[in-house]
């Protein structure tokens, strides 16, 4: 097969999605990477050539490869994960608006283009997490615990453009990554970025069945094949503080091997399994199975053979 795989500069060292990449190539397939942060591309005849079996993007929020994803899936062409799927999680306000809407265990989210607006969040809401609405890899996550210590932080949140505020979950200082790779889910336990120091080190974990039954959710609702999502457990049960289209699988057993097979499943189909439903997850354990549904274009593109594009 023929993939094109989409790399913003921020990952262009990192093990995933490179490490599929020379997986798939490894199995013979020819892979082009693409930069598209750090290239000069005639975009219109790249995409109308159609070359390639499934376009891949591992993308920053705003990352000019979600345009470039979106031209391909415009004509037809197989993306994973769906770029709408995409747009869905990659702008937080929307997805805490799309996942409350859906029944799923989110905060209360409050949005603002200027921080001072956030002022005016009753003070019992407090404290508060706010973070960017195009935020990615922890970026400008910040825990205020009072309303004085927002007027503080107000100059560094300046500049960040749409902000969102939830209140804070209170939790053990530990967060709960759970991984979907092709129906099956995985769960990763690590420091909170909000208490550096504090809980477990990063480890594999069972999965509960009722946050394992949430995570299929999030997929079935969201339409998303490869992803992760970000889980604390409060007082109240799961919560879901993020959802990320391409994680980084870390702690995954055999990550690379297995989302690689995903790719190639998805590629050859043409239409993703997409979302496990939430009833067919079984309780408990690792690696739990999980069926689903979503559509994805069927077509070909293409451009640089994998190795000097990095």
């Amino acid at each position: 097969m023929r993939l094109c795989f989409l790399v913003e500069e921020h990952y262009r060292h990192d093990g995933m999605p490179l490490d599929v990449a020379r997986q798939l190539t490894a199995w013979g397939h020819r892979v082009d990477v693409l930069r598209p942060g750090d290239s000069l591309l005639a975009i219109s005849e790249a995409v109308r050539a159609g070359s390639h079996d499934a376009w891949v993007l591992k993308t920053v929020s705003g990352g000019p490869g979600l345009t470039l994803l979106d031209a391909a899936a415009a004509v037809g062409l197989t993306t994973v994960n769906d770029v709408r799927s995409i747009r869905g999680v990659r702008d937080k306000a929307l997805a805490a608006v799309i996942a409350r809407t859906r029944g799923l265990p989110v905060p209360v989210t409050y949005a603002a283009a200027r921080w001072e607006r956030l002022a005016e969040i009753p003070a019992v809401e407090y404290p508060l997490v706010v973070k960017p609405a195009d935020g990615s890899s922890g970026r400008a996550v910040r825990l205020v615990p009072t309303p004085d210590h927002l007027l503080a932080l107000g100059p560094e949140l300046a500049g960040e453009g749409l902000l969102i505020a939830q209140p804070y979950v209170p939790n053990s200082g530990t967060d709960l990554k759970v991984y979907c790779v092709d129906g099956e889910f995985y769960a990763t336990e690590r420091c909170s970025p909000l208490h550096p120091g504090q809980g477990a080190r990063e480890r594999q974990v069972p999965l509960a069945g009722e946050v394992a039954r949430i995570a299929a959710q999030v997929g079935e609702v969201f339409g998303l094949d490869l992803y992760g999502v970000d889980v604390l457990l409060g007082p109240d049960g799961p919560v879901v503080v993020d959802v990320n289209d391409f994680p980084s699988f870390r702690q995954v057993p055999d990550a690379v091997a297995r989302v690689a097979r995903a790719v190639l499943r998805l590629a050859r189909s043409g239409t993703a399994v997409s979302a496990p439903t939430p009833e067919l997850v079984a309780a408990g354990g690792y690696g739990q199975p999980g069926y689903g549904r979503g559509e994805f274009g069927r077509g070909e593109f293409g451009r640089r053979e994998f190795g000097g594009a990095i």
